[in-house]
């Protein structure tokens, strides 16, 4: 990107899309062993302030998979001091201590990261089909319920004659 380029993104919308398109693109080089691409793409993203916990995240990601564990524990830090209930970077920041062979370390963070996967659980995208079923799944109680609801009535309505 051209200093121009860097210059033209003045607007939190196009801050914004240039921030998805870095996460995008670094995850593709990031797959194709890319590392230094994805890096700085990640890097210039986090001048925008925005998504700053999924970017240092992805830069952790990208570190552990080029075996720089120091850079990769400092960047999932940095997730976790921006996002304190990232649970993904939590758990890769005890992997990263089980690659060190920082065992207390590795056990200490693991379980923290099971323990807040059962309080903050992550956020799941629903395809098409699973919201469909939900929504039937919803008409279906609600439908029971007023039902219920209607039974209960007539039987107080009767008992109080």
């Amino acid at each position: 990107m051209t200093t121009e380029e860097k210059q033209i993104l003045t607007t939190f919308e196009e801050q914004r899309d240039f921030v998805e398109q870095a996460l995008v693109q670094a995850e593709k080089h990031r797959k194709k062993k890319e590392y230094r691409q994805g890096i700085s793409l990640l890097v210039e993203a986090l001048r925008y302030g925005i998504d700053k916990a999924q970017i240092y995240y992805r830069l952790g990601n990208i570190y552990i998979d080029g075996d720089d564990f120091n850079r990769a524990e400092y960047a999932y830090k940095r997730a976790l001091d921006v996002d304190p209930h990232h649970v993904n970077a939590m758990h890769n920041l005890a992997i990263v201590y089980k690659r060190q062979k920082k065992v207390s370390l590795f056990v200490k963070t693991y379980k923290k990261a099971q323990r807040m996967e059962i309080r903050y659980p992550r956020k799941t995208q629903l395809d098409t089909n699973q919201k469909r079923h939900l929504r039937r799944l919803s008409v279906k109680i609600m439908t029971g319920m007023l039902a219920l609801g209607g039974l209960i009535a007539l039987v107080m309505f009767f008992a109080w004659r």
